[in-house]
């Protein structure tokens, strides 16, 4: 592999290729073309992150993405949404197959909206079997759950093995400020989602619109973020994402969601 191994993780999310993986566009990308593109990048590192087939994958099925991954030298990470411990141990064996260290959740998911003394039963319950497995959990920072109490679980359940996924752009929704979030969750991180965001005036100047923006062209303030959180000294992974809208054509969207990967690598590599 060609980068440092002291050096932390750049890696690109499912999300990363939101469009291109979705049936909006005329032939999608296959996960195995997604990795390959990723190796193709010069990256190491791919986060397969509410990618719905997967769950549905057979063992066999999973071993062979974990083929193409180490073929190509990628390492892989997980994302879901939910905390059921049934839903939680189901991904640890997809993690176990995958060879993942880490499992990307957030709280809710329809029919579960987890209290914090819920989910801190849950996360006790099942952490020994992740720490058993050497698999992290990392809860991502969103707006349908006050950042506090996020924290105010993984204070209480006090394990290395439960941290938080930080997005700031998330928060934003719930009048949550970013730099605010960031101060918050330093000690948690165990792993960052990367994706800029803007806020542009709707036609007619009748409000806003808050969307994605290139990395390094938004309201995200990056160099604070990595001043705080300190991914290289702390080798947490940092995952590429977007909040890409569709736009005229499937080519163009695909066009300006592969331009805005670069851009996106380009700006971290930099770093």
């Amino acid at each position: 592999m060609s980068s440092s191994a002291n050096a932390p993780a750049i890696g690109l999310s499912s999300y990363a290729f939101f469009w291109q993986l979705s049936d909006r566009v005329s032939e999608p990308l296959s996960i195995h073309e997604a990795l390959e593109q990723t190796a193709a990048l010069g990256v190491e590192l791919f986060q397969i992150c509410d990618y719905a087939p997967l769950e549905a994958m057979t063992g066999q099925e999973l071993e062979s993405v974990r083929a193409t991954a180490d073929s190509l030298g990628l390492a892989l990470e997980l994302g879901t949404k939910g905390i059921q411990p049934e839903h939680l141990r189901r991904f640890l064996q997809i993690a176990g197959i995958l060879h993942a260290p880490l499992l990307r959740t957030m709280f809710n998911v329809p029919g579960h909206t987890p209290a914090a003394d819920e989910a801190v039963a849950i996360f006790t319950e099942v952490l020994p079997e992740f720490q058993a497995a050497g698999v992290k959990i990392a809860v991502e920072t969103y707006e349908q759950v006050p950042t506090a109490r996020i924290l105010d679980v993984i204070r209480r359940v006090d394990s290395t093995y439960l941290g938080i996924c930080s997005d700031p752009a998330n928060t934003v929704a719930a009048l949550e400020l970013p730099r605010d979030v960031i101060d918050a969750v330093a000690p948690y991180v165990l792993n960052m989602h990367i994706k800029d965001f803007a806020f542009s005036r709707k036609e007619g100047w009748v409000g806003f619109t808050y969307s994605g923006a290139p990395l390094g062209d938004g309201l995200l303030d990056y160099d604070y973020m990595a001043g705080k959180l300190q991914p290289k000294e702390r080798k947490i992974s940092q995952i590429i994402e977007h909040w890409l809208p569709w736009q005229a054509s499937a080519e163009e969207t695909i066009r300006l969601e592969k331009q805005w990967t670069q851009q996106s690598l380009d700006f971290l590599r930099s770093k």
